[in-house]
């Protein structure tokens, strides 16, 4: 009977779950189904605190305690801009606890002369394999963005032939243990080339794919999750893992796209490896120089327009201005301007970090458009406003078959009627190359820290 009831609540919780990642597709509903999928996720713990397999209760009000107590210190202390490093180690978190509990449970059902059936094994070696990798390489992602690690590609010759003989080192391994399962050195040895092989396979990749690497070991924890879920015949992990690993992965190929980049060269590819070296057409664009303005000028421009389209990148966030932009959009919009907000899908180091920053100055979810959407209205827009944004806007992947960026998919800013680019420089982004959109004769620069800009231009438009 207790069986049954638990397995009808992990039902329930499924459903739950089901729902509220339905719901996290938009942005007006996003909060209402975290909420729904955070209780399906409190009726599982529940349902699982009553299995009989728990033998401490002491020991998990103790995790609880000290758990919430660090998640609730890391998400009132952590910065906008360090997000995506939490992210990335949350992912890590998520890898580790499936690698150690697979690590658990061999060590609970290996006896001498045991025999292991053939869906146990699978798991524990697959979680094994899986959360090593996911664990030590979310480690190498966070470090990379936070600047821990060099964010440029780390390559070295025979790489991709190391990270083969190590796999099938993994998989040998796994075999000998099937035949031999009372050797602990040899599975210590596999958890250790699990935790190599995440190291070997996220240095590669350089910091322009980071929104990439970060979906992608998303859905990594939630196969860990789903394969340990298999380790200890419980339901409600394996589903929660499958959808978490599966959205992983579909986000996964929505950022590929958007970058017009296949998953392979994103593993692969080192992009980023080498310099990029300036044409002929970006040194005659680097000769020509470009047109800087003041706050004032800029005040004039915006005050005066119909229309304005905000671009955000990942400046906004170092500046921490999103408070001044909606401040900004607010004094324009009194005036009759209509302001909406251009969202590219890797504007930022994560997946949706121009969403989760505007988000936080309240922003109106219907003044967000994607860029589909956005692209055809910069036509007939008097002003585009981009805000720390780079290899977005950069003209070359339409224009430049040499360029590195060639082919990804920009927000068309170069098409409005006037440009005003806020930056602290003209370094280039993290393409390395140069932004083609900041040489036209439309595009105006107005540098210096963009909150501190943004303040100025609130006022001088409020003056105007």
């Amino acid at each position: 009977m207790r069986d049954a009831l638990i397995d009808l609540v992990y039902l329930i919780a499924a459903v739950l779950f089901i729902e509220g990642l339905r719901r996290l597709a938009s942005p007006k509903t996003a909060r209402r189904g975290n909420l729904i999928s955070s209780i399906g996720m409190l009726l599982a713990i529940v349902a699982t605190l009553f299995d009989q397999h728990i033998v401490s209760y002491q020991l998990i009000i103790v995790g609880v305690i000290v758990g919430s107590a660090i998640g609730a210190w890391m998400a009132r202390s952590v910065a906008m801009t360090a997000m995506p490093q939490m992210v990335g180690i949350l992912n890590g978190f998520g890898g580790g606890a499936s690698a150690l509990v697979a690590a658990a449970e061999w060590h609970r059902l290996i006896q001498p002369g045991a025999t292991l059936d053939a869906v146990t094994a699978v798991s524990i070696y697959a979680s094994t394999l899986i959360g090593g990798v996911t664990f030590s390489g979310s480690m190498i992602a966070a470090g990379k963005l936070q600047e821990w690690v060099p964010g440029r590609p780390v390559l070295f010759k025979g790489q991709h032939v190391l990270n083969l003989v190590l796999l099938l080192a993994m998989v040998s391994a796994a075999v000998y243990l099937s035949a031999a399962h009372e050797l602990p050195a040899v599975f210590v040895g596999m958890n250790v080339i699990a935790l190599i092989l995440g190291v070997l396979l996220t240095i590669p990749i350089g910091g322009a794919d980071m929104p990439v690497v970060i979906c992608l070991l998303n859905s990594y924890s939630g196969l860990a999750g789903a394969t340990t879920g298999f380790v200890i015949q419980n339901h409600a992990l394996i589903i929660t893992g499958a959808l978490v690993g599966a959205s992983g992965i579909i986000l996964t190929q929505i950022m590929c796209k958007a970058m017009n980049r296949s998953l392979a060269n994103v593993l692969f590819g080192g992009f980023g490896a080498t310099v990029a070296v300036a044409g002929e057409k970006e040194k005659a664009l680097a000769a020509r120089g470009v047109r800087q303005m003041t706050p004032e000028d800029a005040a004039m421009l915006l005050g005066y327009a119909q229309q304005v389209i905000v671009v955000p990148g990942y400046g906004l966030a170092v500046a921490q201005a999103q408070h001044e932009v909606r401040e900004l959009a607010d004094v324009l919009e009194k005036k009759g301007v209509k302001v909406k907000y251009a969202i590219h899908p890797v504007a930022g180091r994560m997946p949706g970090h121009m969403n989760v920053l505007l988000a936080e100055a309240n922003v109106p979810y219907d003044q967000l458009y994607d860029m589909d959407q956005i692209n055809p209205e910069f036509d007939h827009t008097d002003v585009s406003l981009v805000i720390g944004a780079n290899d977005v806007v950069n003209p070359a992947a339409r224009s430049t078959p040499s360029s590195p960026l060639y082919g990804m998919p920009i927000l068309d800013v170069d098409k409005s009627h006037n440009v005003i680019v806020m930056k602290r420089s003209m370094r280039p982004g993290f393409a390395g190359v140069e932004n083609e959109l900041f040489y036209d004769p439309k595009t105006s620069m107005l540098f210096g820290d963009a909150k501190d800009s943004l303040k100025k231009l609130v006022q001088e438009v409020k003056a105007a």
